[in-house]
């Protein structure tokens, strides 16, 4: 499977390959219609190509079967496929989960504000997971496989639009099975190796709902010479933290899904990459589960980096450090010397991560971002040190709004923004005139930059 979303590659990794954008060089003629004129015939041997494709994957890709730009059908079926066998939950592990979560509630009410978000807690199996998730990944993924999927009818000249007519559908259906397979191969990945609900640092469950996977923290811990129960407290007061965390700052959820939709609207594609995969295609080998495999996974779409997805990135990438650092010095203060093996653990799963653990591995999949773990670490030292001179009520009070929240510089010198919050400045949304005028500062500068990018255009 693609390093990269949705089997993408990196325009970066072949310097040979032009990087034309729409209406130049190679995307000007998709699927090989030639520079001289579009030939009917052409489209359609490749419209009857992708027609008995779609006919021999049955049902899966009937009409109707997905509304969706994506076949979570196609994914379900998968995912269930690459998570292979597993064991229920017992009743003894339901327990041992409740008794840790209980214990790491009672904790965390003395090192952050925020108090409990889990109105419940469950112990699932990787099935489970995925059935748990996948609302959640229909939120994160449809943005940028709709982009994606429009550009297929966008970018066909307008003589083959009027001839394919309603077939633009069929190719629409095998580019949600494409996306279908490969979110089917990354849940089923994944699901065997995450811990929580929130491994991944988003709220992917149900609202209230925390979740702990017993037989994957019982794998984690072996190897690591401390007792398992301690790893599990430890692992549940994380679990609880980004609960309390995502249930307490309500803006927060949606803030992250609207960066992955904003990321996705700043995708172009060179479509000289379709039409050499639709070059390519024998549709009697499709029959083949392992060759149709193959097929989607030699990176049919390519996108060009843009300004737009870059700012989107970043500012993901941001969000998460910044969640992830709040949860790793909430959860330090909490077991603090009640877990002796504390700060190993929080080690370990940094470096989980550092050396591209599943989740971020998956989240680079499907859409497009690596969590750097450089990122991280400044976050949590930022948080600590802005614990350390502004207490409890001092950092968790930056959550209030989004623009109190520290920036990409704050990480990388976090001095300023902590002398302007414990300055008192946290409290300026407190006042409403305050609050007033800060927008429309920030508008008005919005507008002139907005004119002056107008302006430079034009010239």
């Amino acid at each position: 499977m693609s390093d990269y979303p949705f089997g993408f590659s990196n325009p970066g990794d072949d310097p040979d390959r032009k990087k034309d954008g729409p209406g130049q060089g190679p995307g000007n003629d998709p699927f090989g219609f030639g520079a001289g004129g579009f030939d009917p015939a052409q489209l359609g041997q490749m419209l009857t190509q992708f027609g008995q494709m779609l006919s021999n994957m049955g049902s899966a890709t009937a009409p109707g079967a997905s509304a969706s730009p994506v076949n979570y059908d196609v994914a379900k079926q998968l995912a269930r496929q690459q998570m292979g066998n597993f064991s229920p939950v017992s009743a003894s592990q339901s327990k041992a989960v409740a008794d840790a979560s209980h214990l790491a509630e009672l904790w965390l009410d003395g090192a952050t504000t925020l108090p409990a978000g889990a109105s419940k807690t469950v112990a699932w199996t990787p099935n489970d997971w995925v059935e748990g998730t996948l609302d959640t990944w229909r939120r994160l993924c449809d943005p940028v496989a709709e982009q994606i999927a429009g550009m297929w009818s966008q970018t066909l000249p307008e003589e083959a639009q009027q001839l394919a007519g309603p077939m633009l559908g069929m190719l629409g259906q095998m580019g949600g099975l494409a996306f279908g397979s490969q979110l089917g191969q990354a849940l089923g990945q994944l699901s065997k190796e995450v811990l929580t609900s929130t491994d991944i640092g988003l709220p992917l469950g149900p609202t209230g709902v925390a979740a702990l996977l017993p037989e994957a923290i019982a794998t984690f811990s072996k190897g690591l010479e401390q007792p398992e129960q301690e790893i599990l407290v430890f692992i549940a007061a994380r679990e609880a933290a980004h609960q309390r965390l995502f249930h307490h700052v309500p803006w927060l959820r949606q803030r992250v899904l609207d960066t992955v939709a904003d990321y996705a609207r700043g995708i172009r594609i060179d479509m000289s990459a379709i039409e050499e995969a639709a070059s390519g295609i024998d549709p009697a080998s499709l029959m083949d589960p392992s060759k149709l495999q193959e097929i989607l996974g030699q990176g049919a779409f390519e996108p060009q980096t843009t300004p737009e997805q870059t700012q989107a990135l970043a500012r993901l990438e941001t969000m998460l450090a910044l969640i992830e650092g709040w949860v790793e010095t909430v959860v330090a203060d909490a077991v603090g010397d009640r877990l002796p093996g504390g700060n190993a653990l929080s080690e370990t799963l940094r470096r989980r991560r550092a050396t591209g653990g599943p989740a971020e591995q998956t989240f680079a999949t499907l859409v497009g971002l690596e969590l750097r773990p450089r990122k991280l670490r400044e976050a949590a030292a930022l948080w600590r040190q802005l614990t350390d001179d502004a207490g409890i009520d001092g950092r968790d009070g930056v959550w209030a709004h989004p623009d109190l929240l520290p920036d990409p510089s704050d990480l990388d010198d976090p001095t300023a923004f902590i002398a302007r919050v414990v300055k008192g400045d946290e409290n300026l949304f407190d006042d409403p005139i305050a609050q007033l005028e800060e927008t429309e500062k920030r508008e008005a500068a919005e507008r002139e930059s907005k004119a002056n990018d107008e302006k430079t255009g034009d010239e």
